[in-house]
């Protein structure tokens, strides 16, 4: 892949996405990106995925703890065991539509410490 294939990729992303790009890039070299290079590579875009108050919310992995995904899952979204399992079982899928970002925000955290990955879209 050439740089300005990798740029092109880039600029396709949302400001999440990018955000999440950021910190694995981080994780992955143990480097700290500076600010300035975030809101560079963010461009315009920023400005529109600011303005964004609704969220889905995609399990995009259950990870290695698939029992207790199924468990939260079971409690957060008010699902029965069966449908909990189905869900967690058919990732990537949304598991939540249009949430609000805190909500969004929460859930993601709630199945990311249960093991799972999360994308907000």
């Amino acid at each position: 892949m050439t740089t300005q294939e990798i740029i092109e990729v880039i600029k396709g992303l949302t400001v999440l996405e990018l955000n999440d790009l950021v910190k694995a890039c981080e994780e992955e070299f143990g480097v700290s990106a500076a600010a300035g290079v975030v809101v560079a590579a963010a461009g315009a875009g920023a400005a529109a995925a600011e303005e964004k108050t609704e969220f889905d919310v995609e399990l995009t992995s259950f990870g290695e703890k698939k029992m207790d995904v199924i468990k939260l899952a079971k409690n957060e979204l008010g699902l029965g065991l069966k449908d909990a399992k189905e869900k967690v079982e058919s990732a990537p899928t949304i598991i939540k539509e249009a949430a609000s970002k805190d909500e969004a925000e929460a859930l993601k955290a709630k199945f990311e410490e249960a093991g799972a990955t999360i994308t907000l879209k």
